[in-house]
């Protein structure tokens, strides 16, 4: 989301550096900002606050 969280869905398990797992549902938004509550995951905290509208790489089919 832009100036916002990272949107994730579908069957995803979130794992720490330790390997133990968040506990997810089918769709969550991850915090991007670093000012989250409930990191990793977020809770609006970033809003007025954090400026970014990251896109993934355009990738072209080969003909």
């Amino acid at each position: 989301m832009d100036n916002g969280s990272l949107k994730v869905t579908g069957d995803v398990e979130l794992i720490d550096m330790d390997g133990n797992p968040f506990p997810v549902k089918p769709v969550f938004s991850l915090c991007r900002c670093g000012l989250s509550q409930k990191m990793p995951f977020c809770d609006a905290s970033h809003k007025g606050k954090f400026d970014s509208c990251v896109r993934a790489e355009t990738v072209l089919e080969e003909k």
